[in-house]
């Protein structure tokens, strides 16, 4: 019978074929911080902090107009030389243009009218003092010339002041010079130009800029949030990635009626003089939200999936990936709503490596 041997052989090939299907075991490791990755971390302790808020406000670089002087002529006349150009820095009593003018002869002859007043009027007193002294004169006639000696010195002394005010020379020269030190932020004169006496514009504007101010304009939906003493940041577009820090220290208390914005001011160091005039300027005011919330560093927050996650760190082998809700970031600091507590230390720095080894 042949039955019984093929049953036989079947069953002995299913057991084997049975074995050899049959899954193998594995080993199952827990995730354990390593001692390089661990040096490339940083940890933060989340704490419970005062929320800070922040309003984006944009606006331009100005010079202290405290330390700004404006240059005019005092004649008219023909503009003979040039010296300076703009944003050329100058000290105080250097030449910046020369006029030649036949006004500045009017004033030299004034000077010389007054001083012959002078030298006639003290020779009318030292007569009158003499006819006094010979009973030929009465006191009276004594105190009239001292008084009329006094005007002409008054006089002599007033056109004096305008040669040392306006630098005047002798002849018809005008030399126009700088009232103090700084920068030409302005200048309206050419050379060869035939200027007015009736010209109101400066010639020149000269300004200190190792502090300048940056003036932002604030909306009217926005005003009720600024104040005296907040802290800002400003920033520009030459320069994007320095940050200037001052306070808002002064509230122009008007609305402009074509932009219909207030002006606020924050005082900025400027001692490498990198801040020009009529930069344009973004100004970051930030300011406390009257709340308190669990603080870490923006860093530390991974967005992924439509959500925000934080990495929560016990130790080596014991790192939570955990679902937090960001109420707001403002600068490098993130406000968590809800899922994570005071004291919890989090990855702040690479920890999204760590996230991607845990959870991919």
């Amino acid at each position: 019978m042949k039955f019984p041997l093929l049953l036989s052989v079947s069953c002995l090939f299913l057991a084997v074929s049975c074995k050899t299907d049959a899954p193998k075991s594995e080993t199952v490791t827990a995730f354990s911080l390593s001692d390089t990755m661990m040096r490339k971390c940083d940890f933060y302790t989340a704490s419970l902090q005062d929320v800070r808020n922040e309003l984006r406000l944009f606006g331009k670089i100005e010079p202290d107009n405290n330390k700004l002087a404006q240059v005019y002529s005092i004649v008219g006349g023909n503009v003979m030389k040039i010296n300076v150009e703009l944003g050329d820095y100058v000290t105080k009593g250097q030449v910046l243009a020369v006029v030649r003018s036949g006004e500045v002869a009017e004033f030299q002859k004034e000077q010389l009218d007054a001083k012959s007043d002078v030298a006639l009027e003290e020779k009318n007193l030292q007569v009158a003092k003499d006819m006094y002294a010979g009973k030929l004169a009465t006191e009276k006639d004594v105190l009239a010339a001292e008084r009329e000696l006094e005007k002409a010195k008054a006089e002599l002394s007033r056109i004096n002041e305008v040669y040392g005010i306006y630098n005047l020379q002798s002849g018809s020269v005008l030399n126009i010079t700088a009232p103090m030190s700084g920068f030409i932020v302005q200048k309206n004169i050419n050379q060869n130009e035939q200027l007015r006496t009736d010209k109101s514009d400066a010639l020149f504007s000269i300004a200190e800029i190792n502090e300048v101010w940056a003036l932002a304009n604030v909306n009217e939906s926005d005003i009720s949030k600024v104040q005296i003493g907040y802290d800002a940041e400003v920033t520009t577009l030459s320069f994007p990635d320095d940050k200037y820090m001052g306070k808002i220290d002064k509230i122009f208390n008007t609305i402009d009626p074509e932009t219909k914005a207030m002006k606020v001011r924050v005082r900025i160091p400027n001692l490498d003089f990198r801040l020009k005039p009529e930069m344009n300027a973004t100004v970051i005011v930030r300011y406390n939200d009257n709340r308190k919330l669990i603080a870490v560093p923006a860093s530390a927050v991974i967005f992924d999936k439509s959500k925000n996650w934080v990495m929560v760190f016990k130790d080596r082998n014991n790192i939570e990936t955990r679902k937090v809700h960001v109420y707001s970031q403002v600068g490098d600091i993130a406000y968590i709503l809800d899922g994570l507590a005071a004291g919890e230390k989090v990855i702040s720095k690479n920890g999204l490596l760590v996230y991607d080894a845990l959870n991919d």
